[in-house]
């Protein structure tokens, strides 16, 4: 089985990239849809038991952060691949005053994350790793380059 990891700012793209590339085959946990770790833990637990697919759709800037899905996933003996959303600020922000209402990221939020945001490493436990860009007005993931 495989579970897939997002890193990246808020109004990176991760949500769109995964609704392109995912959707018909992952399940999405996200803060953003959950509200609560309880809700995102029960439903991680539900994948696990049901062997269903997931992708972890959330910023997860910190190797701290992401060890603890790691650990949960590599228990299992899954496939663990991560997506690193390039760190464009610029267009964070910029994506980000396109959106309204509850999904406008109050810019501190934006700016806290990549403050923390640490660039992913194999040596973490992936499996596979990924840049993603954009590139030719498209979200495109590009194999690994450290």
């Amino acid at each position: 089985m495989e579970a897939i990891i997002f890193i990246g700012l808020q109004a990176s793209g991760k949500s769109s990239f995964y609704k392109e590339h995912f959707f018909n085959s992952h399940l999405r946990i996200s803060n953003d849809l959950l509200k609560t770790k309880n809700r995102q833990e029960r439903l991680l637990d539900f994948c696990f038991d049901t062997s269903m697919p997931f992708v972890i759709d959330n910023t997860n800037p910190t190797k701290e952060i992401r060890a603890n899905y790691l650990k949960q996933i590599k228990a299992r003996q899954w496939l663990v691949t991560a997506y690193y959303f390039k760190t464009d600020l610029e267009r964070a922000l910029a994506w980000n005053s396109q959106r309204q209402g509850k999904d406008l990221v109050p810019k501190v939020g934006i700016l806290d994350t990549h403050r923390r945001l640490e660039v992913p490493d194999y040596d973490e436990g992936f499996d596979r790793l990924y840049y993603v860009d954009l590139i030719d007005g498209k979200l495109t993931a590009t194999d690994w380059k450290k």
